[in-house]
């Protein structure tokens, strides 16, 4: 049998992985059951009722939560000339074209956002297999194909997040930082699950909010009650 090390113990002393907890406490929670030396990651992964496999079931958008991520977030924008300096003021970390989209094409992908504009978007075609996999493909659905550059660049570095439901019917964000306050980790992830709760397909059956799960990097997860968030 595998020996449990003393900081995994020290966890799980800490907390019942069986109990729901209100959203409100798992906040708390996470923050005491974290022992990595960085600033961990806080994630929800929310089990919806849908079938993704079912156009008229897929949940997807974009929600900006109030206090961020905690991440900095790397932006390219793919721009014509003319678009350049309102992406620069915006603070875009890269800017350019032709020049980005050679070294995508050399396997250079070290941006976590890139956003262009709707007559750029035929050059990106090629380039589908290499960002598509990784989640950097611009789509006006997430409204990181937009004429307003200067827009999308600064929401995205506020907090702007997209999610999308997987195969599994399972939607999976981050909202923070282990540093985070507890009651700022709490507004972001009410956030996030009120824009969700919004999107429910009316073709989505019973419980729509099936099952909500919080943790940090490395840390157990919590099990929310998903009543603290709906009541």
């Amino acid at each position: 049998m595998a020996r449990i090390p003393k900081k995994r113990r020290n966890v799980l002393a800490k907390y019942n992985k069986n109990a729901l907890y209100p959203l409100s406490e798992a906040c708390k929670l996470v923050k005491d059951i974290t022992y990595t030396n960085f600033d961990a990651s806080v994630d929800l992964d929310v089990r919806l009722s849908v079938d993704p496999k079912k156009s008229n079931q897929m949940v997807r958008g974009t929600v900006t939560l109030p206090h961020g991520t905690g991440k900095t977030v790397r932006v390219l924008v793919l721009c014509t000339p003319d678009k350049e300096e309102e992406a620069k003021q915006a603070g875009a970390d890269y800017v350019g074209l032709d020049e980005y989209i050679e070294k995508i094409k050399g396997g250079w992908t070290d941006v976590d956002i890139i956003i262009t504009t709707p007559n750029v978007m035929p050059k990106l075609g090629p380039l589908g297999k290499i960002l598509g996999p990784r989640g950097l493909m611009p789509n006006p659905k997430t409204g990181t194909v937009t004429m307003d550059v200067a827009k999308a660049v600064k929401d995205v570095k506020a907090g702007k997040i997209d999610f999308k439901v997987d195969k599994y019917g399972i939607i999976h964000a981050s909202i923070g930082r282990v540093s985070f306050d507890p009651k700022k980790l709490e507004e972001n992830a009410r956030e996030l699950l009120s824009t969700i709760i919004k999107l429910r397909p009316p073709a989505a059956k019973g419980t729509y909010l099936k099952s909500i799960h919080m943790s940090s990097t490395m840390s157990p997860s919590i099990k929310i009650d998903t009543k603290s968030v709906t009541s």
